[in-house]
């Protein structure tokens, strides 16, 4: 059983920038992936990245903002967040799909294992 736990999360202004980190023991056998769901939205896929660290993919809307990484040496995979926006506001989740993340794409059924997920707020 993988359990996948992250952290990070909080209340910054637009503009700012938050780390939010996913940790579990054996992870770095895992591509991993980052989603987020608002209130009364579908759950989206936002990023993911291999096993090794060698490719990574975004969604248009945070290409630039936002920079996935890894230390497998940690079993820790981070999402860097930069010039947050209002509409960033959801919460996060990392979660580990059996394949990697081309053939996993962004949905949501492909993914095995699930952190609790962690709160972003992005107010003034």
């Amino acid at each position: 059983q993988l359990q996948l736990v992250e952290s990070g999360g909080g209340l910054v202004q637009p503009g700012g920038s938050l780390r939010l980190s996913c940790a579990a023991s054996g992870l770095h056998y895992y591509a991993i992936g980052w989603f987020r769901q608002a209130p009364g939205k579908e759950r989206v896929g936002i990023s993911c990245i291999s096993s090794t660290g060698g490719t990574t993919t975004y969604r248009d809307s945070v290409k630039g903002r936002f920079t996935i990484s890894r230390d497998n040496a940690k079993n820790t995979v981070y999402l860097q967040m930069n010039s947050l926006k209002p509409e960033d506001t959801a919460v996060y989740y990392c979660a580990a799909p059996a394949s990697s993340c081309s053939r996993a794409s962004y949905i949501v059924t492909n993914y095995n294992y699930w952190g609790q997920g962690t709160q972003v707020t992005v107010s003034s």
